[in-house]
């Protein structure tokens, strides 16, 4: 789950700076009974490794990552590939996993990612760069931050 207290993002609504989905207590409650172990945190040595396996994949499989914040509960990429943005997150969390095992804070059957994510087409450079700054400079105080030197 991703969100704060003025709200959330879902699929409709997770564009940078549009509007949120409306603070909604009942859904948060049955989105946190369904969870089957504690909400995972990211410390700042997990952040770095998270960071670093975002690097990794994306040196891996030739994709260009322009910008990425590892935040304590969520992360936000932005991500030139030819493939779909499913398959990026998805490879996202199987290196990070990875990593996070090998820091060896917890057991491999540790659940630390939603089952899904918000995942988006980009098209237009003006829409790239103001993602780029809605990752970098729109989440609060920086924590695990990559910006690529265009």
């Amino acid at each position: 789950m991703h969100g704060d207290e003025s709200g959330s993002v879902d699929r409709n609504h997770n564009l940078p700076g549009g509007r949120l989905l409306e603070a909604d207590p009942d859904r948060v409650a049955a989105e946190r009974q369904s969870m089957t172990q504690a909400q995972y945190l990211l410390d700042r040595d997990s952040r770095a490794v998270v960071l670093q396996a975002l690097l990794e994949v994306c040196s891996h499989r030739g994709w260009g990552l322009l910008a990425a914040h590892v935040r304590t509960n969520h992360v936000h990429a932005v991500v030139e590939a030819e493939v779909r943005p499913e398959k990026i997150m998805n490879d996202f969390k199987s290196y990070a996993s990875r990593g996070l095992n090998q820091l060896g804070r917890d057991g491999s059957e540790r659940k630390r990612w939603a089952r899904q994510g918000s995942t988006r087409w980009l098209w237009k450079d003006q829409d790239v760069q103001q993602a780029i700054r809605y990752v970098v400079e729109e989440q609060g105080e920086p924590m695990a931050v990559f910006v690529a030197q265009l």
